[in-house]
This record gives C-alpha cells, sequence and structure tokens, in this order.
C-alpha cells in the first residue's frame, strides 16, 4: 500500500521525518479531548500503519502543555447519554479497536507526556510501548467520576502489567490524578523529561528504536503482547520460533559483519 508520509489527517496533526512519524493531538484550548470522528480517524490510521514499511517508529503527544483531557464531555459525554444499547455497544467497541490497532501495528510507539492525560488519553498513554513524562503531568484513569466502571479500553488488562495490581486498583477505584513522580517511580512512565524537551526526547528515542532492526523490534512487540496469554513453556517455544525467523533477516547479518567489521551496524529493516 502506498506509504503515509504524506497523509492528510483531520482530527489531529500527523508529521514524518525520516522514518519516525510524530501524532499530535490538536485541540489545545480544550486540553486535546477526542471526539467520536478523531477516535476512528485514529484507530483507522494504526490499522493503516500495519503495513507501512516506510515509518518505524511513532511518537503521540498533545499540543499547549496537556496530552489529552479525554473523551469531549459535550461532543462525547453528552451524545452517550441519549444512546440505546446498540449504540452505545457500537461505541465501546469503536474505542476498543483503536486500542487493538495501537497494540497490533509493529512501530514502537513513544507517548510524551505532560499536563492533562485523563480519560481516555490516559489509556492511549498506557497503550503506548514507552511513555516519557514530565513532573508536572497528571494521569487520571477518571471514569467513576464519572459514573463508569474503571475497566475501559483493556485498562484492568493492561494497567496492572504495567505498575501492580493494587496500585491499578487504587487510580481504577479512585479515578484520582497520578503526579509525574508517582508515575515513574510505579513504573508507568519511563522517564521524566523537562515540559520544554519532553517532546524532543520521545523523538529523539523514536528515532533510536527507528535506526534499529525493525522487523526485530515489531517482532518483540508482538511477543510482549501474545505472551500475556502462554504459560512459560509455550512462551519459551514461541520465542525460540520468533528468534529463528529473526536470524534469517538481513539485519542479524549486517550486524555479525558490523562485529567482525569493528564497525557499528546500520539496520534497513530487513
Amino acid at each position: 500500500m502506498p506509504g503515509l508520509k504524506d497523509r492528510l489527517a483531520r482530527h489531529f496533526l500527523w508529521q514524518v521525518s525520516g522514518k519516525v512519524a510524530t501524532l499530535t493531538l490538536n485541540r489545545p484550548e480544550r486540553k486535546n479531548p477526542l471526539t467520536f470522528e478523531s477516535y476512528a480517524e485514529l484507530r483507522d490510521l494504526f490499522r493503516d500503519l500495519r503495513l507501512d514499511t516506510d515509518i518505524k517508529a511513532v511518537v503521540m503527544a498533545g499540543a499547549g502543555g496537556n496530552f489529552c483531557s479525554g473523551g469531549d464531555v459535550h461532543e462525547i459525554i453528552g451524545p452517550l447519554t441519549r444512546m440505546d444499547m446498540a449504540g452505545l455497544l457500537a461505541f465501546t467497541r469503536m474505542t476498543g479497536d483503536l486500542v487493538k490497532a495501537m497494540r497490533a501495528c509493529p512501530q514502537p510507539i513513544v507517548a510524551a507526556v505532560d499536563g492533562v492525560c485523563a480519560g481516555a488519553g490516559a489509556i492511549l498513554a498506557m497503550v503506548a510501548d514507552l511513555r516519557l513524562g514530565t513532573a508536572r503531568s497528571k494521569t487520571a484513569f477518571l471514569f467513576t467520576r464519572v459514573g463508569l466502571a474503571g475497566c475501559d479500553m483493556g485498562a484492568c488488562a493492561i494497567l496492572p502489567r504495567l505498575i501492580g495490581q493494587g496500585r491499578a486498583s487504587d487510580l481504577l477505584y479512585t479515578g484520582r490524578s497520578m503526579s509525574g513522580e508517582e508515575a515513574l517511580a510505579w513504573g508507568f512512565f519511563n522517564r521524566l523529561c523537562e515540559p520544554d524537551t519532553v517532546l524532543a526526547e520521545a523523538q529523539a528515542l523514536a528515532q533510536e528504536l527507528a535506526a534499529g532492526p525493525s522487523f526485530a523490534h515489531g517482532m518483540t512487540k508482538t511477543m510482549l503482547h501474545q505472551e500475556w496469554a502462554m504459560g512459560i513453556d509455550e512462551a519459551i517455544e514461541a520465542e525460540a520460533q520468533a528468534q529463528a525467523l529473526c536470524m534469517q533477516t538481513q539485519d542479524f547479518r549486517r550486524a555479525y559483519e558490523a562485529f567482525a567489521a569493528k564497525q557499528k551496524p546500520v539496520f534497513e529493516g530487513n
């Protein structure tokens, strides 16, 4: 399929530099909330990324000093109160499909989280493969604050695996905000950055990943997700098969030849 480098996004900013794409939620006056349309466009974009061979890593960020305030109160929450069960289930399945698409695309996703990161915004950060935050960031899975369960978009499955069952229970039951320092200590953030550098550091990390063996990175992402449902013996066998496939790539050969020549390998993703 054609590459996504020149894709025209309607509900967020989409820029590609080299092998790294930066997706910026861009409604800063409202702290970058999501709408029905932006959910669907994000889902479609990540589905298309699964077949893109030019983009090797993705950065997700928000404009104006905030990441994402979740679903738009007026454009999503209000209409949901007037929907029937069929409409509600169509919506919740669509938001879940966004999570599935983010998990299924082979590109590592790096979230640059500053300021408000709430509701569905916290889910987007959670589903990213790596998360860089700031001390002033506030991450809240605030579904209970609006009368809903904490089990939204895979939160009860994914969040405990990141920070532990007890800590996830704390956040999902109370809906309280997790500070940047707390998120780092709990393992939600990989590291903290200054607000004016968090995006650049996320892009630098994504560039580093994009310069690596991208086929192997995609395999790592696949196995990280698939092995949740495996026993140890099954996981060991699955990794044996996955690694054997990686050993057939040219990048594996390039790494060996560079090592033998005392040079740094230049990976090409095949």
